[in-house]
């Protein structure tokens, strides 16, 4: 990867590797312009975000009676969603 400033905005530059022929198909389909790729990508981030949260949700609907939470609690529990978060984005 490769970043640029482009005026305020810092560009990342990624390059992929595939086979000639599937280059060349789609780059004559114009699957590589890179507002294509950027929105696919946004819409990836988004599916997985949703994914995510119906996750939480089936976790939640398993606990039988939600414990009362102490403020010290719910910082451990995010701290550790976060933690989790930055490991399945960095894979």
């Amino acid at each position: 990867m490769r970043r640029s400033t482009s005026g305020r905005n810092t560009l990342t530059t990624v390059q992929i590797t595939l086979p000639d022929q599937l280059a060349q198909e789609a780059q004559r389909a114009g699957l590589l312009a890179p507002a294509r790729w950027e929105k696919w990508l946004r819409d990836q981030l988004r599916e997985r975000q949703v994914d995510e949260l119906f996750s939480a949700l089936d976790r939640m609907a398993g606990v039988d009676e939600p414990a009362e939470m102490s403020p010290e609690n719910v910082a451990r529990d995010i701290a550790a969603m976060r933690a989790e978060r930055r490991l399945k984005s960095a894979r």
